[in-house]
């Protein structure tokens, strides 16, 4: 049988004891990490593509997709703080639902890490790109700026960053925390700052139409979907679990505490964008609604700022840069795009440790090479898997635009959260004695709202990213079958990791 193999989670605790990673993380790393994560190119470059969809609506397109997160992040903290290992959803699946499926999420959440984290380095690009300009009037050739898809060859700042992050993660995770954190502060100074401005001076009239383009796949829910992608990242802080002092206490506050900070930014930075300059959506000659992303709205965002026209929040790739710049502030326009070219790294930083983490205990697992599971004898952090998600994330970055690769993640991210929530409802029936030191309440109403909610949410995705999950679970079943079930440590009766000799070699 393909579901028989399940790993107990008295197992999985005992091989993290004895193969574990430095455990250095406190509460306020956590969640310093956890807003780290979630706050960047959602709300500094998205945006401008939520507002194509949803108009001023789009407000509620990040309740929505708050509510879907905050569900699931509670579904989240219960397995989080019962087993304080590093995998998140794939270690949690192992343990309730076998190997078969925990391969599956776990091949999910390298797309959503992965390729997350290639969108947060195309969207640091943009900034970095539009910060050059209007503040030393160097031009980037865009042949270096974007990648084919949009009329370039490469984007180099984008493969600048991820080289660059990659290499801050195999120097150690309490040093990429400590960076991560002043990055925070960054990101978090600036975000005030544009809230400051922008809410006292903002215009009822500019929410009107509300709901231009109604609730559908382009409108509220539509939206909602996209800009998901603002809140990815949160769960990547039960992938420190591994590496957190008391993780029974500090997981759970990490996770709801670093979402609940940024739906209360998130809200406030929309209605003071949306105040300040309006959010209508751009439509066509003939009032036809174009898709965000379309060659048909590029050119319609040149005709109109090529007729002098003030360029409208949907066209800009710089959001919140720009509606300072609009309503006269220009100079801290340009201190809001420092702020992101110099905070967005932390997004993709968080997005690529937790890739790592994920791959490393796949790999302690048996079902990836042994060798991704090496621990670096000075730094002591899995540097093997660590530069070769660097390559993936730099190659990705590359070659393709922000808004398909945020799509495409959210993809995998949705799939995963789903299969946490059927993971607590499972346990709470097969082991309901277990210990949990956090509960997830009215578990039989939460959980279940988070597997309805993340498969609305898919459902209003683009077709070709709901195409590209069971494209990337087809090949993973392939990976799976032809490699990692003969070499399962499960499968082969490997339960102390001293057993095995492949692994021993590895980790020295």
């Amino acid at each position: 049988m393909i579901f028989d193999r399940v790993k107990s989670l008295d197992a999985i605790i005992a091989t993290a004891e004895k193969k574990g990673l430095q455990r250095s993380l406190g509460a306020f790393q956590l969640t310093m990490l956890g807003v780290g994560a979630v706050i960047g190119t959602g709300i500094f470059v998205l945006t401008s593509e939520a507002a194509q969809k949803a108009g001023p609506g789009m407000m509620i397109s990040f309740v929505i997709a708050g509510f879907v997160c905050a569900v699931a992040a509670l579904c989240y903290s219960e397995l989080a703080s019962m087993v304080p290992v590093a995998g998140s959803a794939y270690t949690y699946t192992y343990a309730v639902m076998g190997e078969l499926l925990a391969w599956m999420v776990g091949w999910a959440l390298i797309l959503e890490y992965a390729v997350g984290a290639s969108a947060v380095a195309v969207g640091w690009s943009g900034y970095f790109v539009g910060f050059m300009k209007n503040t030393f009037g160097v031009a980037i050739p865009q042949a270096l700026a974007v990648g084919p898809s949009e009329g370039g060859i490469v984007n180099l700042p984008a493969v600048v960053i991820s080289v660059l992050v990659t290499g801050l993660l195999i120097l150690g995770t309490t040093e990429s925390a400590r960076v991560n954190a002043i990055l925070v502060a960054v990101k978090v100074a600036a975000l005030t700052l544009f809230v400051a401005l922008t809410v006292p001076t903002l215009r009822t009239a500019e929410f009107t139409p509300f709901l231009p383009n109604g609730w559908g796949t382009i409108g509220v829910v539509g939206a909602a979907s996209s800009i998901f992608f603002a809140y990815v990242g949160f769960d990547a802080v039960s992938t420190a679990a591994e590496e957190t002092r008391d993780p029974q206490r500090n997981v759970p506050i990490g996770l709801i505490g670093s979402l609940l900070i940024c739906t209360v930014f998130y809200l406030l930075v929309s209605a003071g964008a949306i105040g300040a300059i309006g959010a209508q959506p751009v439509t066509g000659l003939a009032g036809e609604i174009l898709p965000p992303g379309s060659p048909e709205l590029a050119a319609r965002c040149a005709a109109i700022v090529a007729g002098g026209a003030t360029e409208p929040l949907v066209c800009s790739h710089e959001a919140l840069a720009h509606v300072l710049r609009v309503v006269g502030w220009a100079r801290i326009g340009n201190l809001m795009g420092l702020a992101a070219f110099v905070a967005l790294p932390s997004v993709v930083l968080m997005m690529m440790f937790g890739q790592t983490r994920v791959f490393f205990v796949m790999a302690r697992d048996g079902l990836l090479p042994a060798k991704l599971a090496s621990v670096h004898p000075r730094f002591k952090t899995p540097h093997v898997v660590t530069a070769f998600t660097g390559i993936v994330v730099t190659l990705a970055a590359a070659f393709l635009p922000v808004g398909k690769l945020a799509d495409y993640s959210n993809s995998g991210t949705l799939f995963a959260f789903a299969m946490v929530a059927v993971s607590v409802m499972v346990l709470r029936r097969t082991d309901p004695a277990r210990h949990r030191p956090f509960r997830t309440p009215l578990v039989w109403v939460v959980a279940p709202l988070a597997i309805v909610g993340c498969v609305g949410l898919y459902l209003y995705l683009p077709f070709v990213a709901q195409m590209v999950l069971f494209g990337w679970g087809a090949t993973g079943l392939l990976v799976y079958f032809g490699y990692s079930r003969s070499h399962s440590n499960v499968g082969n009766g490997v339960d102390d990791l001293e057993d095995n000799p492949a692994f021993a070699h590895a980790a020295k």
